[in-house]
Parts: C-alpha cells; sequence; structure tokens
C-alpha cells in the first residue's frame, strides 16, 4: 500500500513538469524504494550514486560551515540531476531535461518530497 502511494507521487512529480524525465525515492543506504524511471537506467547504480552524494554533501557542508544542505545538483551537458532528503530515511532523486526550468521544479521537488515524508 505505501509503496504504491510512494510510486504514485513520484509519477505525480514526473508528470507535473515536462522538464522532468525521471524520479526515484532511495534509502539513505541506496536501496531503491520506489522509482519513476526509464527502462535504460540502471536502479542500483541511482541508487548507490544518490546515496554516496547525499552523504558526501552532507559532510561538505558541515567541513565548510555551511550547515545543513537542502540539495545537491549535477548539471551536464544532458539534464542536470537533483538530490534532496526526504525525512531522515531517504532521498528524493530526480533528472531533468537540460533547459529545465529549475525554479518550477525546485518547486515540485519540495511538494514531492514533503508528501514522501509523510509516508516514511
Amino acid at each position: 500500500m505505501r509503496t504504491d502511494s510512494f510510486q504514485q507521487i513520484l509519477e505525480d512529480l514526473n508528470n507535473s513538469s515536462a522538464d522532468v524525465e525521471a524520479s526515484a525515492l532511495i534509502s539513505t543506504d541506496g536501496l531503491m524504494i520506489a522509482s519513476a524511471l526509464p527502462t535504460n537506467v540502471d536502479e542500483d547504480r541511482v541508487g548507490a550514486m544518490s546515496a554516496a552524494l547525499l552523504s558526501l554533501g552532507d559532510r561538505a557542508g558541515q567541513e565548510l560551515a555551511r550547515g545543513s544542505i537542502d540539495r545537491i545538483m549535477i548539471q551536464g551537458e544532458k539534464g542536470s540531476v537533483i538530490m534532496t532528503s526526504s525525512g531522515d530515511e531517504a532521498v528524493l532523486t530526480i533528472m531533468t531535461k537540460p533547459n529545465a526550468k529549475l525554479g518550477l521544479v525546485f518547486l515540485d521537488i519540495k511538494r514531492a518530497s514533503e508528501a514522501l515524508a509523510k509516508l516514511i
């Protein structure tokens, strides 16, 4: 039941904006909880990379006296990957198109992250 709710939130996030190509909810230890990823994307790799980057980002934020982080973003020529915490136990990872309107995407991410965190 909960997994269906996670899945629905991720699918709604993907459908809320043409700029969002994929999304996944991953435990902080890198295990996939739910995903709305294209078939050519390796879930295990997305999970491991997301957990590792969020952990490293948290550490960098502390070491560089930036406080707790809101999100980690990687921008590439083929789009962006955005990771944010969803509660204390999970990471929400989103992949966007190259010219995504990030302000709107960040708003959609915040809504989805809060909805997912309530279910975890």
